[in-house]
């Protein structure tokens, strides 16, 4: 099966995906080929009862959010920063517009240039054919992803959010509680 690239995208998940990982999660997806397809979720804050040390070489400034964010099920224990970067040509990877992969090895000039960022542990990924299986499937919705969906001052609302824009069609899905058995 063959299909065009759906990056850059947000993939919003369905209730049929029962993966514990993407319950109610939107996946920025950065990158989409038919090796496969790789991407970050972006409402889903860290909750941790400890402290979180990221060490990274320049560090973000305070003035960004140092929040750890939970960027998918693979690889958890590293370390990825999306920044929202003045200048996107020094980014590692571009996900969307300006806003791209804090290359491993920066300086000052590129620390200078980072609007926005935030810290994911882990990443979303899919092998060869696997995310179009899950879309044959309906295991996700598509919406064109917009620079502020990455950096959403409400993250816990996003996913109702983004299924809003939709339109009315999606109001059933939006405004189903988490335990329908509970309605």
């Amino acid at each position: 099966m063959s299909m065009s690239s759906l990056a850059p995208a947000l993939l919003l998940s369905m209730p049929q995906l029962v993966d514990p990982n993407f319950n109610r999660t939107v996946v920025l997806l950065c990158k989409h080929s038919e090796e496969g397809a790789f991407g970050l979720v972006v409402n889903r804050p860290l909750i941790t009862t400890g402290r979180v040390i990221v060490n990274l070489d320049p560090p973000v400034t305070p003035d960004h959010d140092l929040q750890v964010w939970i960027g998918g099920p693979v690889e958890p224990q590293a370390a990825v920063v999306v920044a929202d970067f003045a200048d996107p040509d020094v980014a590692e990877i571009i996900a969307l517009d300006s806003i791209g992969f804090l290359p491993p090895e920066t300086g000052p000039e590129i620390k200078d240039g980072i609007r926005r960022a935030r810290v994911f542990a882990g990443y979303a990924g899919w092998g060869s054919g696997q995310l179009e299986r899950e879309m044959v499937q309906d295991s996700w919705i598509v919406e064109p992803a917009r620079p502020d969906d990455v950096f959403a001052a409400d993250p816990a609302r996003l996913w109702a959010d983004v299924l809003k824009r939709k339109g009315p069609a999606f109001d059933l899905l939006r405004l189903m509680p988490l335990d329908p058995t509970l309605n």
